[in-house]
């Protein structure tokens, strides 16, 4: 195979323009220098024109605001203040972003004008159910579906994100077994899953214990079948997991498990590559939750909302929290509160509602939901299918490219779902990973995952998703050997890596040991203001 058949031609470090002369002002060319906002604003600015109060004081949180020193800025600023901003940061719309589905899959654009339809847009929690029927109607056709995809038997939608899903999952396995008065202590969870995982059985009081990977990367079937017994609650799975291989055992795990009483979950946050393939619930799988951002495509990146309904057997399913929502024949949908359950339980549940409580206040993330029923229906069930399908092509294809030039530790073990994992081993000494992310920096990508899953020294973890086409994998693949290369063979300049990036390379263990989070500014008279810099941004 060709090494370079986009015909994209990287430049190499003695041609990189390192040199160029400083400006006065900090920009570059069209690459605008922004400062903080305490630098450019003032407390006496404003975009707005207000009254003038009179004799009365200002004062917020008990302090007058020239103390507090706020800065406000005019319209202008303000608009070029978060759009120069904007223009440092890396994003799906700019190019391949091989973290992926975890925090940047494609977001079309179709969900984004349903989501701020008035009726979803500016609907109330605390509305009268009869004037919310459609949001509910959403809510409850998007639960159908996630039933009909996963092959399970209920659905909880409150969970507001995969973390938060997981401790749905586990509560419900609590209240199960405290229901048929089980009093059990472990969580089996194995090296390969999600590293939630075990936080999350432990903040719930549960003991976690590992279980192995085989020299395949996956759990070890005859280590977990001997660890199995009377104190083990369940066992806690990622699959596909973390190495980014399917779990072909998973129904004889959770076979082994059901046998010894426990229960099985599954972290669902990779159901991205086998929606439409496989459905979970016929592979004796408990409860599992769906990072609606990572197989839904509703937009998470930047720490913005997230949704995690929980799908559940019907072992579990009458534990589920509330509330939920229940259709009746009329087609009449309820929203269904602890006083109403009652009523409800024989209905949907086949006997009586044992929930453990709630989740949240009220019902979910309802912009979510919008998004990703809307990317349900967009695609129909063949789309979805052909969803994943791309993805595992996709990362298949970087797994195979790469695998002559970078150590891919699990390339034996077949076909890779929707990421490719590969190591460090065979870099130069003294080149690490994170010296290669930041070489991808100045070639114009966002580094892949770094440093995860632990099971793998120096990971690097490729997940380029189902919408990127070949011409833009090709050119990542060129910037991507280009890097190997430099960092086999030893290329010191990586080290001060990344050269072009707005910001050049931060002591990263000074950043985190004792980050500087605060800015003085400067008073109109020159002085410097102490509650300007414990207020200043950073």
């Amino acid at each position: 195979m060709a090494e370079n058949p986009s015909g994209w031609a990287p430049k190499s470090p003695a041609n990189m323009d390192n040199d160029a002369p400083e400006t006065v002002t900090g920009n570059k060319a069209l690459m605008l220098e922004e400062r903080l906002l305490f630098e450019i604003g003032h407390h006496l600015k404003s975009g707005v024109d207000i009254d003038d109060v009179g004799d009365v004081t200002p004062r917020i949180g008990g302090l007058a605001r020239d103390r507090v020193d706020l800065p406000g800025l005019t319209e202008p600023e303000t608009v070029r203040h978060y759009t120069r901003l904007s223009r440092q940061n890396y994003g799906i719309d700019l190019g391949v972003f091989p973290l992926g589905s975890c925090t940047m899959k494609h977001n079309p654009r179709l969900n984004e004008k349903i989501a701020r339809l008035p009726g979803f847009a500016d609907v109330h929690p605390l509305q009268p159910v009869e004037t919310v029927q459609g949001a509910l109607e959403c809510i409850n056709e998007l639960a159908h579906w996630l039933i009909i995809l996963t092959g399970m038997h209920g659905v909880a939608m409150t969970p507001k994100a995969g973390a938060h899903g997981e401790l749905c999952g586990i509560l419900c396995i609590r209240a199960a077994l405290e229901a048929r008065g089980d009093p059990r202590e472990v969580v089996l969870v194995p090296e390969s899953a999600h590293g939630t995982n075990p936080a999350t059985a432990a903040f719930a009081g549960y003991r976690v214990e590992n279980i192995p990977a085989n020299a395949a990367g996956r759990v070890d079937l005859e280590a977990l079948r001997a660890r199995l017994g009377p104190d083990v609650a369940g066992v806690m799975i990622t699959n596909p997991n973390t190495c980014g291989l399917f779990e072909p055992d998973m129904k004889k795990i959770s076979d082994a498990v059901h046998e010894a009483g426990g229960y099985v979950y599954c972290d669902g946050a990779n159901f991205n590559a086998i929606v439409g393939r496989v459905r979970p619930g016929d592979l004796g799988i408990d409860a599992m939750h769906l990072n609606l951002h990572k197989t839904f495509s509703t937009p998470h990146g930047g720490g913005g909302p997230g949704s995690g309904p929980v799908v559940l057997s019907e072992a579990l399913s009458r534990f589920a929290p509330l509330p939920y929502t229940a259709r009746t024949e009329d087609g009449f949908v309820h929203l269904i509160e602890e006083e109403d359950a009652e009523a409800f339980e024989t209905q949907h549940f086949g006997g009586p509602l044992d929930s453990f409580g709630r989740m949240t206040a009220f019902h979910g993330q309802m912009g979510m939901f919008t998004r990703a029923l809307t990317y349900m229906k967009s695609h129909g069930a063949d789309g979805l299918k052909q969803v994943s399908e791309d993805a595992v092509l996709n990362a298949n294809y970087i797994l195979r490219r790469m695998e002559d030039l970078l150590d891919a530790p699990f390339a034996h073990s077949g076909p890779c779902m929707h990421e490719a994992i590969f190591s460090d081993k065979g870099f130069a000494d003294g080149i690490s990973t994170l010296d290669l992310a930041k070489g991808l920096i100045d070639e114009g990508y966002h580094p892949m995952t770094m440093y995860f899953p632990l099971v793998v020294h120096g990971a690097m973890l490729v997940e380029p998703t189902e919408t990127e086409s070949r011409d833009g994998l090709d050119q990542f693949i060129d910037a991507f050997r280009h890097v190997v290369e430099r960092a086999k063979g030893g290329d010191e300049s990586l080290k001060g890596a990344p050269y072009h990036a707005p910001r050049a390379r931060l002591d990263e263990t000074m950043a985190a040991r004792k980050p500087v989070l605060a800015h003085k500014t400067p008073a109109p008279d020159g002085s410097s203001t102490g509650l300007g810099a414990r207020y200043g941004g950073g």
